[in-house]
């Protein structure tokens, strides 16, 4: 049974979005049963906004930040990660579950408690979904082409994407598969791939989203922002 939860955001400039996230975190903290801690590390890396400010004033005694300045969401999550570890060191990885969010997303309020059931069910892993809630500035053609490749028509539960915006992970799983790698992007996928070359029991559910914003310009070099785009090419080829 899992006793603890630990949340880790990345965080890059994230002043008009940062306080949102957090605040649905501590909606989804709420949620939990009494007997499961939880807390929430925010990784500050290489800010130069209002973003170390915001943090300060949302966190309470069940978050922390953290400041790095190497620019690599990877090395970010990782060290979110280890500082949560250290953290419950009192508590048996494979009753710690690690779950990674992004600051310009907002989890719903049953985000933990459903991740927490899948995990006391001996789900290792949980990949879930994006829902991008402010299409506004984008073409329609743009916004139905990714609609069509992302949940296209008779979609079953299952789901082949992974985002680092929506993860869960078994404490001892992720210390098996060697933990988020340095990586500038593509660190959510990597930890996926070698969960599943651990043998580990892994879980894709559309059942799990999260708000996310659509960006034009991102934050990682070839990371969402760049994938929305491979739409615009795709539809004026």
């Amino acid at each position: 049974m899992i006793e603890a939860i630990g949340i880790v955001v990345p965080v890059h400039n994230e002043e008009e979005s940062l306080r949102a996230c957090l605040r649905s975190l501590r909606a989804a903290f709420s949620a939990l049963p009494s007997h499961v801690d939880a807390r929430v590390v925010v990784v500050l890396d290489a800010c130069a906004d209002r973003s170390p400010e915001i943090a300060g004033s949302a966190l309470d005694d069940r978050g922390e930040a953290m400041t790095l300045c190497v620019r690599n969401v990877g090395i970010a999550r990782h060290a979110g990660v280890r500082r949560l570890q250290e953290h419950y060191a009192s508590v048996s990885p494979s009753r710690l579950w690690l779950a990674t969010t992004d600051a310009d997303s907002r989890v719903p309020r049953t985000w933990l408690v459903d991740q927490l059931t899948l995990a006391d069910s001996g789900v290792d892993a949980v990949a879930g979904t994006i829902q991008i809630t402010d299409w506004d500035d984008f073409p329609n053609d743009r916004v139905r082409a990714f609609l069509d490749f992302y949940t296209p028509a008779g979609c079953s539960d299952h789901h082949d994407h992974v985002h680092g915006t929506n993860l869960g992970i078994r404490g001892d799983a992720y210390d098996a598969a060697g933990g988020f790698a340095d990586l500038e992007s593509g660190e959510d996928h990597a930890l996926w791939n070698a969960l599943r070359r651990e043998g580990r029991r892994l879980l894709s559910t559309r059942r799990l989203p999260v708000a996310t914003s659509a960006r034009r310009v991102g934050r990682a070099p070839r990371g969402f922002a760049d994938f929305l785009a491979l739409f615009q090419v795709q539809e004026a080829s």
